[in-house]
Formats: structure tokens, C-alpha cells, sequence
């Protein structure tokens, strides 16, 4: 097997002084590896992971087990209920599995520390592999971006090292996908982000006077009444936003729901309906986690090895009708704000404010609360003590703020993990580009890497 081409072209060498055996596979495998979700996907990752020789598994998760987990999450018994899920499947793997080690993480990917800094980045450094198993775009687009920033490129943005690859895989109901990214050399995960479907939204009329569907209950519950008791200060969470992982938050979600739905005459409100609107969770299919898991497992088995090519780059599988299984190679999107080394051009006017101006960036890029920076000032920052000091800003015009065409501003969002984005602003209404300094950052042109 291992007589094979490798990854990019490496042919492993089968001379006498190589052979591919019980010697060397134990050396190949015992990299240490990071899979990130212990849910579905992850009991299936981490088993299949396990017996394949791997030896040193990390696995973080944040969750806790609940008995609707129990018909697919395999690693997990009645008796672990309300346990840690990454500290149970880290047990039970370690107990059956002899020679692999698991070693459980509890807490959201963004909150790991480790390496020699004690640092996030230090943490994920560790790593020879990342296979992420998670169930939501969020944490998926913030390892992204933290693995492209992490990435080891020159001034060209061409890699001089390889980076920490990404094995991605997905699932929903009975259609998947798994898809592996070596970051700033092929398809990020951000690249791609308009294939993924937009939320679902119920109009506000239609919650607000005359619900239909059980989910109009829930999204009224979590949308209208959250908001409305807390300002009129009965509310036995007053200060705090809704958590779907809290079950407190979901107990009062789900009592207000039934009672919007038993005076509607609704049937069909659940503890489960409303975590799932909630959380947006489409009911998992155990037979498509096995599928995805078992594709993601081999990507990473060839990876370690360098047995033969690694999937170029993203596999799709759709058991809905039948079985259907495709690969498509994904291209990198030369604007892309995470991969890209071009800044990403936002179109002003000098009469709108800074407020609306966000809201173009946050569209077009996707974001949660971006905060930005011009000209070593602050214009806005989301979140944090300077709030409020910079909330003023949002009322102000671009030009009272002496933004122009051409200038180049410095984008953060929690998506976006450690990355800053520069984005360069191009007046609609026609006025001339600056004159480009020597050796600043108009100079350069497009062709600087603009993250840091």
C-alpha cells in the first residue's frame, strides 16, 4: 500500500531500508491528531479513528449527554447521561481500544489554550491534523480562519511550510459531505460558504398575531417573549441572551411555546421541536454519520501515511433517493476574506454613515459584529469597554469621519477567529484614488498579503 504515490506528488521510498510494516505504521500514526465534536460524527470519527492505528487522539467538545443521544452516539450509555461527552467517549475509547489514548477537552474550540505561549494559536499548533465534526457554520468558519492564519506563508502569500490540514466533514439528515483543506493552498472553508443554504425565518406577522405551525410557537417564544418579560423586568434570566446550550433557557423557551400553542389550538410543541428550532438542528441519521465519519477517517489515515492521494477536494453524498456519491474539486476564491491575499473592496458613498457601511460589510461578508479600525483610530469596535465609547460613530457620515476612496481599513469579527481583513473602500460616487505613497500599502498593490 505504501509503495503508492502520496500526497502532492511524495512517493514514499521502498528501498531496503524502508519497509512498510508493523515498525513503521506505529511511527506514521502516532502524531498527535485533533477531532473536535464528540457528538454523532465524532463518536464515529474517534471509533473509526481508534482502529486504525491511530495513538495520540485529542478530542474537544462542549456539550453534555443527553438521552436523545443515545439511539446514534454509540460511545455513550443511560448511565452517562449528563455527562461530558468529550470526557465518556475519551473513557470508553481508552478502556477498549489498547495502545490509542484519548485525551478529552470541555469548552468551545475558541477557548483552547496550550502549546509553549499558552495561547489559542499555541494550542492548535500541537497538531499534526485537525478533523472537525462540528454542527454549526460559526465554529466551522472560525477554525477555518484560524488554520489560514496560521498557515506559514511569505510576503507572496505562498506557503513555505506545510500547513495543519483540515478534514471537514458534514451531515444532514440523510445528505453529507467531507472535504479536506490544506489552508492557503486549496478551497478554504470560506470559499465556499455560498453553497450553505441561508437560515430559515418565519415572517414577524406571522409569529406575532397568527401562528400556524408549532415552530411559529417556539421562534414567538424565543424572538418576542425572551425580550418582552426582560423588559418588563419578571424575567428569571434579566440579563442574559438566549443560550441553547443552557437547559434552564430551553425549560422556559419550551413553557411559553405550549402556551401559545395550546391557546392557537396547535399541536405538536416538544422539549426536542423547540431545541431544534433553537439551535437549528436538523435531525441526525445515524447511517449518514457512518458514511461521512468513514470517509473523513480515511482522508486522515492518507494523510498520515502518504499511502496514496488525498480527495481533491470535497466529496459529496446524498442517500435521500436512493445512494449517490460525487467529487467535485473546489477552486479558491481569488476575493475570499480569509484566503485571499486581496483586500476585499467595499463599495461607500462619503454621505452614508458608518452604521450602514457595516451593514453592507457584514452582508456581503457574512460576518456577526465586525469592529474596524482606519488610520490607527478606532471607528468601531462591537464588543468590549470601547463599545460604547465608539457607538457614536455609527450616526456619522463616512465623510464626517474623513473616510475616502481608496483607503484601507482593518476588519475583526469573531467569525473570523485571529484574522483581520483589510478592506479597501471605492467610492460610487466617482472621486479620484489617492495618489499611492512609496512603499505604503496602496504601493504594493494587490499582490501584499493584507492579513496579519
Amino acid at each position: 500500500m505504501l509503495k503508492n504515490p502520496g500526497s502532492k506528488g511524495v512517493t514514499w521510498d521502498t528501498s531496503a531500508q524502508f519497509s512498510a510494516g508493523d515498525a513503521v505504521l506505529p511511527q506514521l500514526l502516532k502524531e498527535k491528531i485533533l477531532v473536535i465534536g464528540a457528538g454523532g460524527l465524532g463518536c464515529e470519527l474517534l471509533k473509526n479513528l481508534a482502529l486504525s492505528g491511530f495513538t495520540d487522539i485529542h478530542v474537544i467538545d462542549m456539550d453534555t449527554i443527553d438521552l436523545s443521544n443515545l439511539n446514534r452516539q454509540f460511545l455513550f450509555r443511560p448511565v452517562d447521561v449528563g455527562k461530558a461527552k468529550s470526557e465518556t467517549a475519551a473513557a470508553f475509547i481508552n478502556q477498549r481500544v489498547a495502545g490509542c489514548t484519548v485525551t478529552p477537552y470541555i469548552g468551545k474550540i475558541q477557548d483552547m489554550t496550550g502549546g509553549a505561549d499558552g495561547s489559542t494559536v499555541g494550542f492548535y499548533k500541537q497538531f499534526k491534523l485537525v478533523i472537525a465534526g462540528l454542527d454549526a457554520l460559526e465554529p466551522r468558519r472560525w477554525l477555518n480562519s484560524t488554520l489560514c492564519a496560521m498557515a506559514p506563508v511569505n510576503e507572496d502569500g505562498e506557503l513555505t511550510a506545510m500547513p495543519i490540514p483540515l478534514i471537514d466533514g458534514g451531515t444532514e439528515g440523510f445528505k453529507g459531505q467531507a472535504r479536506v483543506i490544506y489552508p492557503m493552498a486549496t478551497a478554504c472553508f470560506e470559499c465556499t460558504l455560498d453553497m450553505f443554504p441561508p437560515q430559515v425565518n418565519f415572517p414577524l406577522c406571522t409569529i406575532a398575531e397568527t401562528p400556524r405551525l408549532p415552530e411559529h410557537c417556539v421562534e414567538w417564544a424565543s424572538v418576542l417573549e425572551w425580550s418582552r418579560v426582560q423588559a418588563d423586568g419578571t424575567h428569571p434570566f434579566p440579563d442574559e441572551k438566549i443560550n441553547g446550550d443552557n437547559p434552564e433557557h430551553l425549560k422556559w423557551l419550551f413553557d411559553k411555546a405550549l402556551a401559545r400553542a395550546t391557546e392557537h389550538s396547535i399541536e405538536g410543541v416538544t422539549y426536542m421541536l423547540t431545541m431544534g428550532v433553537v439551535k437549528n438542528i436538523i435531525p441526525a441519521v445515524a447511517s449518514t454519520n457512518a458514511v461521512i465519519a468513514a470517509a473523513c477517517a480515511q482522508e486522515a489515515f492518507k494523510f498520515a501515511t502518504m499511502c496514496c492521494l488525498s480527495l481533491d477536494n470535497y466529496m459529496m453524498f446524498n442517500g435521500t433517493d436512493g445512494l449517490y456519491c460525487a467529487t467535485v474539486k473546489h477552486e479558491r476564491n481569488p476575493e475570499c476574506a480569509v484566503c485571499s491575499i486581496k483586500p476585499v473592496s467595499l463599495d461607500f458613498t462619503p454621505t452614508e454613515t458608518l452604521g450602514t457601511l457595516i451593514e453592507a460589510l457584514t452582508e456581503k461578508l457574512q460576518l456577526t459584529a465586525p469592529s474596524l479600525r482606519a488610520s490607527g483610530k478606532t471607528l468601531r469596535m462591537a464588543t468590549g469597554a470601547l463599545e460604547r465609547a465608539t457607538r457614536g460613530n455609527l450616526d456619522k457620515s463616512c465623510g464626517e469621519l474623513q473616510l475616502s476612496n481608496g483607503q484601507e481599513l482593518s476588519c475583526t469579527d469573531q467569525t473570523l477567529g485571529t484574522r483581520t481583513v483589510l478592506i479597501t473602500l471605492s467610492d460610487t460616487t466617482g472621486a479620484a484614488q489617492p495618489e499611492a505613497k512609496a512603499g505604503g500599502a496602496s504601493a504594493r498593490g494587490l499582490d501584499t498579503v493584507h492579513f496579519q
